[in-house]
């Protein structure tokens, strides 16, 4: 069910956030320079979409609301494989070194210009592993800015397909991050932020434009299923770790700059329960 006091917390800034929303130019669909950021300030432009980008979806719960929300998320811009890279150096820039981009698993700051496949660098981490529905890195879920974020190339293959839950043994350039056999669990400080992506997968993915239908579940064993978990953990995650000013802002800048479409457990964290 909605919480309340989170909703009212929300609608008092919305006044203030359709200001800063009257004249936001839709940018063309290139890498802004670093530092620029076209979207409002991270946790104020979310609260003005309640009556406008989600308003078929407000009052809605289970499968009603995650229909509405599939339909309201769909409607995206994609982006290609290539083009990913550039744009992960403005979602993920670091807000203390505008050069760097923050690695979702390890939490390292690196240059942007260490993105490729060498020891030392980085590149784009599926969060939701392509390999789960076998959707490779094809225009669609396999370049979907909400679930790929910039990772060590070392870490990146540690993590590999795995499905996410508690527990394991650190490794080098965690961050705390664990792994094991079969899972991985990703540092508490973007725990939510996984559980998020992994459900707007969920939620954008149904089967009906081409893809498979991605869905989560309780299992660590989905191997090339459409499926990913472990679902009872990512709840879990989800409340523990509450979206953050990097998380909002990230959200935001996708939104304004790339795709046009928006994370709703981002937005609304409540309807992860509603839904699920």
């Amino acid at each position: 069910m909605p919480v309340t006091p989170v909703r009212r917390r929300w609608r008092t800034v919305a006044l203030a956030a359709s200001a800063a929303l009257v004249g936001l130019t839709v940018p063309a669909l290139t890498a802004p320079s670093a530092g620029a950021v076209t979207a409002p300030p991270a946790g104020v432009a979310s609260a003005a979409y309640d009556d406008t980008y989600y308003a078929d979806a407000i009052g809605r719960t289970g499968p009603a609301l995650k229909d509405s929300l599939h339909t309201i998320i769909s409607d995206q811009r994609k982006l290609s494989y290539s083009a990913v890279w550039d744009a992960l150096k403005v979602t993920d820039q670091d807000p203390n070194n505008s050069g760097n981009v923050i690695l979702l698993y390890s939490g390292i700051s690196r240059s942007k210009s260490r993105n490729g496949g060498n020891t030392g660098d980085w590149n784009r981490e599926h969060v939701w592993a392509k390999s789960h529905g076998d959707f490779g890195t094809s225009t669609g879920p396999g370049t979907d800015l909400h679930h790929l974020r910039p990772e060590d190339v070392q870490v990146n293959s540690i993590r590999g397909n795995k499905d996410f839950d508690n527990g394991g043994s650190a490794f080098g350039n965690s961050g705390g991050s664990l792994t094991d056999s079969n899972s991985f669990e990703p540092r508490d400080a973007v725990k939510g932020d996984v559980a998020r992506m992994v459900l707007y997968m969920a939620v954008r993915y149904e089967g009906t434009d081409g893809w498979p239908d991605l869905e989560p579940n309780d299992s660590v064993t989905n191997g090339s299923a459409p499926y990913h978990g472990r679902l009872s953990v990512l709840k879990q995650w989800h409340q523990q770790d509450p979206p953050d000013a990097f998380e909002k802002r990230r959200n935001d800048v996708i939104h304004a700059s790339y795709q046009h479409n928006r994370n709703p457990f981002i937005d609304h964290p409540e309807w992860v329960e509603a839904i699920w």
